[in-house]
This record gives C-alpha cells, structure tokens and sequence, in this order.
C-alpha cells in the first residue's frame, strides 16, 4: 500500500512540476520565497556571529574547548524545549507568522546582548536566549512553508528555502571576514551590524508574510471536520474527543499522542541518534585551523565555502528526494558526513583536507536539513504541523547540546584524535541503528517515503 502511495506521490509532483512550467505558476509559493528571505537576513546576523564564535571564545577571551563545547552547545541545542513549547502554542492559536516574529524579534535584540558581556556566563546567558528564540521561530516558520506547498512538492520547498537561508549563512561569515580583515579584533562591531541585518528579518515576517493558517478557506475547511492528530493503531479503541482538536483546536493529549503509534515517533528516534552522534561545524573548524595553520581572518571563510556547496546543492537535493524517496537521500548525506570524518582521521594531505572538509558538510546538509522538515511534514497532519515539526527539533537540539559538550570534554581531556575516533563509531552505529529502523519499520517511521 505504501508504496502505491509513495509513486502516487511521485506522479503528483511530476504533474505539480510540470503544472507549473505550463502555466507559468510560481515554482514555490510566495509565502515560501517570503521566509526564505526573512531567514536570509536572520542568517546572515546569526552566521556573522557563529563564525567568529570560536576564535572570539578561544583565542581572545581564552576559554579551553571544553568551555567553548559549552557554549557550542548551548548555540545548537539551546533551542529544544522552546521549539517543542512554541510549535504547540501555534498549532493551539493557528497564529503561526506572530509566534515566529516573537522568536525573530527576540534573537535580533540578543545580537546587542553581546556588546555587554565578555564573562563565560554573560555568554552562555545571550546565547541561551538567542537561541530560545530560534526554537520560538523555527516550528512555525516551517509550519507556514508546508502549509503553503502541495505533499508531493515539501521537499522542494524546503530546498528552495534551505538555499535561501544558506545563501544568508554564507554572506555572515563573508562579511565578518571582511569586516575583521579591515578591523581586526574589532568584534563588537561585528556585533552591531548583526543586530541591523536581524532587525530587516524581523520587518519581512512581519510586514509582507500572510500565515496560511489564517486563509479564510483553510479556516472554514478545519471548522468543517474534525481531523485526527495521531493516526490510530488498529488494535487501539476509537478516538475520543480529547484526541482530536475540537473545532480544529489542538489539545495538549492529542499533541502527546504524535509520538505514540505514528511514524513520528521513529523520525524522532532517528533524529536523536544521528545528532548525538555529529560533531559541530565549530569543532571541526578549529581542528583544521590548528592543521593548516592559516590566518585567524581567514577562519570565517570556512563556512562560507560549506555555506556555499549547501546552497547550491540545497534544491536539487529538495527536488531528488521528491522522485526517489526523501529517506533514501537522508540517509545518504549522513552516510557522506561519516565518509568525512573517516578522512579527517586518516591524515590526508592539507591539499585534500580542506576541500573534502567544506564539500563534504555541504552536501551533508543539504541532504539532510530540509530533507529532514519535509519527512516530518508528511508525517503528521496539518492541525498539528507545528507540533510534529518542533518534536524532530527538539530531539535534534537536545542532541547536539550532548554531544557538543560530551567533545568538548573529550578534546580536552583525551585529545582531539580520540574524540574523532570515539564520534566516528558512534556516528557509524547511529546510522546503521538509522538504517534497520528505515528497513524493518518504513510504515512506521516515515510514512511510505522510503
């Protein structure tokens, strides 16, 4: 059955594809192009910010890589309980662009946050909040991109606005390179201008964005029927009304519920997992820095040149996991990252190291980013969109804080070549453990997509 619906889908987003070549259409909606640039200027405020983390925290303000891991943690995982609170909170409103303009509002003011503090706990205090607003943000902003594009063309969509947001985290880290090639050391007024580039995020969401949810069709249809927020298991008694969202309002049993019987539940799993066992970009950077030995102004650039192979590689991605199955290129960009560290580990040449390193991230998120949105989007139905969405965050940032601090701490204690080595094969298992569960359970896990 499911893999009728799977080339059911298939043939719609061919017809969609095609649909829109003949008539002219959109390739995407405008609401998706919209938040494509709101997160375009957000990116290029957080990426100035994120690219000179690591050498602002250890090499001018003299923090070990365990601090540091601390505070990469915090900037990737920080945003967890938020996501999953506020993905629930807009499903319960169906106020999805609001929710998102309180987290982008809030992260642009924390960029002035920065300029107050050096001290580790002012720091990890920002950085919290910055990122408390992110996970404000992120469920319904996503939210709004699958609510605004047919099943069968999620993945493109989120590829077109992946590209986008990457097109801004490649600018930040540009800019801040040229920003500390003319004024070197000077990082609070790198700071500065990231508050300015968040502040026109912030006036795109807010001034031009329409939230789907508040179509007056969609309103009417949702008040029409009541839709289920978890798929039954068939042993399992029949909904009540605490199980489904009276009304088309979300109920906080009914939110729980999604991670019970249906394939979010194992999305979760997996998200989890290969989290917990990827290391931060930061981390990775900092080890080619001390490899390669280059200026510390030429630090930024790494992610521009990751930033761009993303960018580039973003729809094409999107559109690939359309035709052939959105499981299949997942698991194939997490299959390249473990292929990258294998090479970090083997003591290739500096000729080799920094291409493999930059080519070998950006296809990994590129495959695996939007990809990712687009699983969970089919996964779930519409009146709990956000909600499903922020679970698959939630597991992910908690992850990635674990496993920032957990090679902090390794690096510091053991060394940098042991804690490569102990990611490597947590990396390895995590994505054969991906794979079995791809395998033995699709109907469950991911919803006929493999």
């Amino acid at each position: 059955m499911y893999q009728v619906q799977d080339s059911v889908a298939l043939l719609r987003a061919r017809r969609g594809f095609a649909a829109a070549r003949k008539t002219g259409r959109p390739f995407v909606a405008r609401t998706v192009l919209l938040l494509g640039l709101t997160s375009l200027f957000t990116d290029i405020s957080s990426e100035m910010v994120s690219a000179i983390l690591p050498l602002y925290t250890v090499q001018v303000l003299g923090l070990n890589p365990l601090s540091y891991g601390v505070l990469n943690g915090i900037y990737q995982g920080g945003s967890a309980f938020a996501r999953l609170i506020f993905g629930f909170v807009a499903d319960r409103m169906s106020r999805y662009r609001e929710i998102a303009g309180l987290g982008y509002g809030l992260s642009a003011i924390c960029k002035l946050g920065l300029l107050a503090t050096t001290a580790f706990g002012g720091l990890a205090a920002v950085l919290l909040i910055d990122r408390i607003g992110k996970g404000i943000r992120t469920a319904p902003r996503d939210a709004m991109i699958s609510l605004s594009t047919p099943e069968a063309e999620l993945g493109t969509a989120f590829g077109v606005h992946r590209a986008m947001d990457t097109c801004g985290a490649m600018l930040g880290p540009l800019l801040g390179f040229v920003l500390l090639a003319l004024t070197p050391n000077e990082y609070h007024g790198i700071f500065l201008i990231s508050f300015c580039f968040a502040l026109i995020g912030v006036a795109i969401l807010l001034l031009l964005v329409d939230d789907p949810a508040r179509d007056p069709e969609r309103v009417e249809a949702a008040a029409a029927q009541s839709i289920p927020v978890a798929p039954a298991a068939p042993a399992a008694p029949a909904p009540t009304e605490a199980d489904e969202p009276a009304g088309g309002r979300l109920t906080l049993r009914g939110a729980t519920g999604l991670l019970g019987d249906g394939p979010l539940g194992g999305l979760v799993v997996i998200a989890f997992l290969l989290g917990l066992a990827t290391i931060g970009d930061g981390f990775l950077y900092l080890q080619l820095h001390e490899r390669l030995d280059f200026a510390d102004s030429l630090f930024p650039l790494l992610y521009v040149g990751t930033s761009s192979i993303f960018m580039v590689m973003a729809v094409p991605a999107g559109r690939l996991s359309d035709r052939i199955g959105r499981a299949k290129v997942f698991a194939f960009g997490y299959a390249i990252l473990l292929a990258l560290y294998v090479v970090l580990l083997s003591g290739a040449s500096g000729d080799l190291l920094l291409p493999a390193t930059l080519l070998g991230l950006g296809i990994f998120y590129a495959s695996t980013d939007g990809v990712l949105a687009a699983l969970g989007s089919a996964a779930v139905p519409e009146a709990v969109r956000g909600t499903g969405l922020a679970a698959l965050g939630t597991a992910t940032g908690l992850a990635q804080l674990g496993a920032s601090i957990a090679f902090g701490a390794l690096w510091t204690t053991v060394g940098v070549h042991t804690a490569f080595i102990v990611f490597a094969i947590g990396l390895a298992v995590a994505l054969a453990a991906t794979l079995v569960i791809l395998l033995i359970r699709p109907r469950r896990t991911i919803a006929g997509a493999v």
